[in-house]
């Protein structure tokens, strides 16, 4: 039977190194905008992700001020955390330091930093999202 996370495991979950799915509402007539996305989050802060300012995901999410983040292991024993939250800040152009502290958690740090640098002068924008609800279940005592 799952079980809820506890705070502490919620937070170390959620900080750990996984790809995300990040939601959205559409005002455009077409379905609401779910894509992996990379994130940033240390635990008892807000979540960070950074994507370019021009895509249709970047307008749907100043339009909307709200998302449903949804992180999961795709591994035995399956765990998952949906986190619904609300956009506090927005940074255009997202700063290099960020972009590069996002990257490097996912690539390393030589590879991060020249994925970094590949989007200087590309519009970029950094949004922040307060954790306002959550939503986790941990599967590991059913297998």
């Amino acid at each position: 039977m799952p079980k809820p996370f506890t705070e502490a495991e919620r937070q170390e979950f959620l900080a750990g190194k996984h790809i995300a799915v990040l939601s959205v509402a559409a005002t455009d007539g077409r379905p609401p905008a779910s894509v992996p996305i990379w994130y940033d989050y240390m635990p008892g802060g807000d979540i960070r992700i950074n994507t370019g300012a021009n895509r249709r995901k970047a307008r749907l999410i100043r339009e909307a001020g709200v998302v449903t983040l949804v992180v999961q292991r795709e591994e035995l024993p399956y765990q998952y955390i949906v986190v619904e939250g609300t956009v506090v800040g927005a940074v255009t152009p997202s700063p290099r330091e960020v972009r590069a502290a996002i990257a490097t958690r996912y690539l390393g740090p030589e590879a991060g930093r020249a994925f970094a640098d590949r989007m200087d002068g590309n519009e970029s924008v950094l949004f922040t999202i307060r954790p306002d609800r959550w939503i986790t279940q941990d599967y590991s005592g059913d297998f």
